[in-house]
């Protein structure tokens, strides 16, 4: 499971120009679930993300987690996260998980940040989607399940 996360000051998304979900301050979290992927693999990231000390606090140092600031999680499925690009010029997706299991799993990593008390906002899976942010520093951070189990 990948995820690119971006610290924002407000973000939203849109479908066929409805918002769908928008958040203020807090987190963007772009979610790709791999073929081998599992409940483990969201909760390692959930709990990862819910605690990255990426924050400022009254001094300006990145001390407080999301959970400490009281921000929002604005998570949108994106499967291109799992393009490999190594071969040739068209991205092979063969890693990407089927969309029955992604969306499972999708749901069950916004379920964990909900149990946590954060507010989840989300996009639309299977759904072209216009996203919109304004990147708070910017902080942005690529995390990998795989890489640390």
């Amino acid at each position: 499971m990948r995820a690119v996360v971006q610290r924002v000051k407000e973000s939203h998304v849109e479908v066929k120009g409805e918002t769908v979900g928008a958040i203020g301050p807090g987190l963007l979290i772009l979610l790709g679930v791999g073929r081998d992927d599992s409940e483990k693999d969201g909760e390692y990231l959930a709990n990862k993300i819910l605690n990255l000390r990426i924050f400022p606090d009254e001094k300006g140092f990145m001390n407080l987690s999301l959970r400490e600031t009281g921000g929002a999680a604005l998570v949108v499925s994106q499967f291109t996260l799992l393009g490999d690009c190594r071969k040739g010029r068209r991205p092979s997706f063969a890693k990407a998980a089927s969309p029955e299991t992604a969306e499972a799993l999708y749901e069950h990593f916004t379920g964990l940040i909900k149990e946590k008390g954060v507010k989840v906002e989300t996009g639309r899976f299977r759904e072209m989607m216009d996203v919109h942010l304004i990147n708070d520093g910017p902080v942005t951070l690529m995390l990998d399940s795989e890489k640390f189990f």
